[in-house]
C-alpha cells in the first residue's frame, strides 16, 4: 500500500466526492494530517470526523475558491495547525455547462477564478512552505480530458481545464530546482455527487448512470476512490521523480481516429 507516513496533506473539494476520497486515502495511507476545505461545513466536519477516526488528525477550513484571502488562509490554516505542508491536491472545480452563446462574462470569469486562479494561489502558498523547509513535495491537480476540447456546452470549462493543465507543466519546470512535483490527471466522466446534480440539472432521467455504464467499456464509470488511488501513488515517493505530467485517466484513447463518440 503507498505510504504517506507523516506527511500533511491539503485536499480542496475534500467535502464530497474526489476530494473526500482523497482526503480518506490519504489517512488510511498514514498521512500525519489532512486538511480539508469546502463550502459545505456540515459535509466538511463529517469528512473531518471519518479521517479522525482513522487516526489522522483533520482540520476542516471553510472557504469559497472565488475569494483569494480565503484560498490563501488554507494554507495559512495548514501552517499554523501542522506547521508543514508535504502534499496538495486541488481536487474542486465547477463544472457548471454553457455553450459559447450561454456563456455571459460573469459565468467566465467565476469559473476560472475557481477552476484556475484557486489552484495557482493554493500552489504559490504551498510551495513557498515547502521551499522554507526544504520538502520535496508533491501537488496534484484534477484536470480534464475536456482539456483538449471539451463539448459544445463545455466552452468555459473546457477552457479552465486546459489553463490548469498549461500551469501544472509550467509550476512542475519552475519548482523542479526544489524538488517539488507537480503533476495533474485528465479525467473522463466520473461517477460524483456533483456530476449526479448536472445530469439533474441536463433533465437526464434519474437512471442515468445505470444507462452510461452499461455502454462503457468496462462497464462502469470512473469512481472516486480511482482516482483517490491514484492520486496517492503520485503524491507518495513511490512515483519516484515523476513530474510535469498529465495523465488521461479515461475509457477513450485520446488521439485515436475516427473518434470514438462516446465517454
Amino acid at each position: 500500500m503507498t505510504k504517506l507516513s507523516g506527511q500533511v496533506i491539503i485536499v480542496t473539494g475534500g467535502t464530497q466526492g474526489i476530494g473526500e476520497a482523497v482526503a480518506l486515502h490519504a489517512a488510511q495511507a498514514g498521512a500525519a494530517g489532512v486538511v480539508i476545505t469546502g463550502r459545505n461545513r456540515e459535509r466538511g466536519q463529517n469528512v473531518a470526523s471519518q479521517v479522525d477516526t482513522v487516526g489522522t488528525e483533520a482540520l476542516f477550513v471553510p472557504a469559497d475558491l472565488g475569494n483569494v484571502d480565503e484560498c490563501r488562509n488554507i494554507v495559512h490554516q495548514c501552517n499554523e495547525r501542522f506547521g508543514r505542508v508535504d502534499g496538495l491536491v486541488n481536487a474542486a472545480a465547477n463544472t457548471s455547462r454553457g455553450t459559447l452563446e450561454e456563456t455571459s462574462v460573469e459565468f467566465w470569469d467565476l469559473l476560472f477564478a475557481i477552476n484556475v486562479r484557486a489552484p495557482f494561489l493554493l500552489i504559490q502558498e504551498a510551495a513557498r512552505i515547502m521551499q522554507r523547509d526544504n520538502i520535496a513535495g508533491s501537488i496534484v491537480n484534477i484536470l480534464s480530458v475536456a482539456a483538449y476540447c471539451g463539448q459544445d456546452n463545455l466552452v468555459a470549462y473546457s477552457s479552465t481545464k486546459g489553463a490548469l493543465r498549461t500551469l501544472t507543466k509550467n509550476t512542475a519546470n519552475g519548482l523542479r530546482q526544489h524538488r517539488i512535483r507537480v503533476n495533474g490527471i485528465n479525467l473522463g466522466w466520473t461517477d460524483t455527487p456533483a456530476e449526479h446534480a448536472v445530469q439533474g440539472e441536463q433533465g437526464s432521467p434519474l437512471d442515468w448512470l445505470k444507462t452510461a455504464e452499461s455502454a462503457s467499456p468496462f462497464g462502469r464509470l470512473i469512481k472516486p476512490d480511482d482516482v483517490a488511488r491514484l492520486c496517492m501513488y503520485l503524491l507518495s515517493a513511490d512515483s519516484g521523480i515523476l513530474t510535469g505530467s498529465t495523465i488521461d485517466y479515461t475509457q477513450r484513447v485520446m488521439g485515436v481516429y475516427p473518434p470514438d463518440t462516446g465517454r
